[in-house]
């Protein structure tokens, strides 16, 4: 896991060439400009989603991780909190979705705070509960891109 300024995203983008790519998208786009959806920049390897919703209370999150794709998030405005822990051990709530390339865990999580121009990304191990509120609800436009790992 990482969570960073978009301003040091030259620090990662080195990881892999799909991760260089996404974030050289993320420098070349206005994401206030594009619908909401999803944007497809090669295919099935690399694409994001760019979301506006209103962040919800912890009782209401979901911790997920993912097999194919490892995310990268990137709040465009507002602020959340994300839940994160390692994958270890943890009982699975829902199993593998292929189609939607997710699991639902139960379990224990820090929070971090993931604000306006920061990223995180997830690796497949990384479990993570996105969308959760501050101290009171709020909208958030965030973008998530889908990097095949």
């Amino acid at each position: 896991m990482v969570v960073d300024k978009i301003e040091n995203a030259k620090l990662y983008e080195n990881l892999s060439p799909l991760i260089k790519k996404a974030f050289a998208s993320i420098e070349n786009t206005d994401f206030n400009k594009l619908e909401l959806g999803k944007h497809v920049i090669e295919g099935d390897k690399l694409f994001f989603i760019v979301q506006e919703y209103e962040t919800k209370d912890l009782e209401e999150g979901k911790i997920e991780a993912h097999r194919k794709y490892l995310d990268i998030q990137l709040m465009i405005s507002g602020s959340e909190l994300i839940g994160v822990t390692p994958l270890l051990s943890q009982t699975i709530l829902k199993p593998y979705n292929e189609e939607d390339d997710y699991i639902l865990f139960e379990g224990n999580t820090s929070m971090l705070k993931l604000a306006e121009g920061q990223f995180a990304l997830f690796f497949p191990e990384d479990l993570h509960m996105p969308g959760i509120k501050i101290q009171d609800k709020s909208r958030v436009k965030k973008v998530v891109f889908k990097v095949l790992f």
